[in-house]
């Protein structure tokens, strides 16, 4: 059945710390911005070493991640890109989101293994524009928040490339990609990742822009072209219908805790639905109110996806300068997903014979490698020796080498062999733990690293000659 299909909840992660938090809450990929070219220029954007970490941990918990260099490039800043963006391929980085089609060629031409996302911000409204994104390298396109069910059912008939569009989350009064304001008011350009949202001010209207009199808008209805916060938990049965894959929650800008709970109420209510299809789906209301007590901007909307637009659309009042918390669901969210330290569960056996080196051999229980693969190992220690005294009892080995600490691991099963009367030093049954985790965590890893791509550098494609 078609509702069986899995789709993907993906994340926004403006700082490390939100990417651990959309992870454990069950995000199945994340997006996250690295030192430059994004379009979330003021989140705290990790650098070059903290999204290298950032890659590796979601990797190690059988996540994705995508990086966002949705900006547009001056001229000068293309050959920078090849530097930039090698360290990431060479990590296992899954797919770029990418804005400027000269971006997109030079990627494609210099990265050929890695997935490219057409971004929002490229104003990907219909056929056409899908069916050319993916004859340029795209292998995902990120629909225009403007888009109806329909319109992306057609691209999804019609286009073979993966479709991603937003469920949660901001909302723009332009066309996704195309608003000028903040660039013409203040000089700071959304399609460089600098929107000052000059939109969310509150505003007079008035008719043909005469002063005198009364502005046609109410006082208290000054915010109008504040859009309120898209939420699509009622539809997710619908946008699988319409063949949207992955759905992608707006926020780079927002703390950990938001994260966290909002990816908690996708996660629910996507698995609802690929467990029980659209006839056995139910949105609770008491899961809205959380939404809403994370953030509120004068209400939700289901947003274009069934409706052109309207004015109930718009926030209009402003956002209360204080509003009550509620700290109870702040301080679970914290407790559970931002504060966590997620662990995948693991299977060892460990054979300790006299004279002979000690063995462990760890293998992962669920399949978190490319493919569903998984990751097993067998390293080597000292050997032990035959005790003189009192000899090495399974629950003391169990309980010294059960310990995995701060490793992304923990022991669902561990055995223990012993032949013999033996002694070990607790030192020496460390150092194999340590060998042994050690070994797994780069196997697994290894699995999504990449060298770096053959021949070196590849130029842009030389602009065609301007008309006669």
């Amino acid at each position: 059945m078609e509702h069986k299909k899995k789709m993907e909840v993906l994340a926004p992660a403006g700082s490390f710390e939100s990417m651990k938090a959309a992870v454990a809450a069950g995000a199945d990929a994340v997006y996250m911005g690295g030192s430059r070219f994004g379009a979330r220029a003021y989140a705290d954007n990790p650098d070059e070493h903290g999204l290298l970490e950032a890659i590796d941990y979601v990797h190690l918990h059988g996540r994705r991640l995508y990086m966002t260099v949705n900006t547009l490039f001056k001229e000068e800043e293309m050959g920078e890109l090849y530097q930039y963006l090698l360290p990431y391929y060479r990590e296992g980085l899954d797919a770029v989101i990418v804005q400027d089609l000269g971006a997109m060629d030079f990627m494609r031409r210099n990265f050929p293994e890695i997935d490219l996302h057409a971004s929002t911000q490229m104003t990907i409204t219909g056929v056409n524009g899908a069916r050319l994104l993916k004859e340029l390298g795209a292998s995902r396109v990120v629909t225009a928040r403007e888009l109806s069910l329909d319109e992306i059912r057609r691209i999804r008939d019609q286009v073979d490339v993966e479709i991603e569009s937003f469920v949660h989350g901001a909302l723009c009064y332009c066309y996704s990609g195309q608003c000028l304001m903040s660039s013409l008011i203040g000089g700071r350009s959304g399609n460089r990742g600098r929107c000052a949202q000059p939109c969310r001010l509150p505003y007079e209207v008035r008719e043909n822009g005469k002063k005198p009199g009364e502005p046609l808008n109410r006082k208290q209805e000054r915010n109008v072209m504040s859009l309120k916060d898209l939420c699509t938990l009622d539809l997710i049965p619908d946008l699988a219908a319409a063949g949207i894959y992955s759905l992608k929650i707006e926020g780079r800008m927002k703390s950990p805790r938001y994260t966290a709970g909002v990816v908690s109420i996708y996660r629910k209510y996507v698995d609802r639905f690929l467990e029980y299809g659209p006839e056995g789906y139910f949105v609770e209301p008491e899961d809205k109110k959380v939404l809403s007590d994370l953030f509120d901007r004068g209400g939700f909307t289901p947003g274009y996806y069934k409706q052109h637009n309207g004015r109930d659309m718009v926030a209009l009042k402003e956002k209360p300068a204080f509003r009550e918390g509620n700290q109870k669901l702040f301080d679970y969210l914290d407790k559970t997903y931002v504060e966590a330290e997620l662990k995948e569960a693991i299977n060892g056996r460990a054979v300790l014979e006299e004279g002979k080196p000690s063995e462990l051999e760890l293998s992962l229980v669920d399949g978190v490698c490319p493919g569903g693969s998984l990751a097993q190992v067998r390293v080597e220690g000292q050997a032990p020796q035959k005790a003189q005294n009192q000899p090495l009892t399974e629950d003391k080995i169990l309980k010294q080498l059960g310990k995995t600490g701060n490793t992304p691991f923990v022991f669902a099963n561990l055995e223990v062999e012993l032949k013999g009367g033996l002694f070990m030093p607790v030192q020496a049954q460390n150092e194999l733990r340590r060998a042994g985790l050690e070994a797994l965590e780069q196997a697994v890893l290894d699995q999504w690293r990449r060298p770096a791509p053959s021949g070196g550098l590849i130029a842009p494609a030389a602009a065609p000659p301007p008309p006669p």
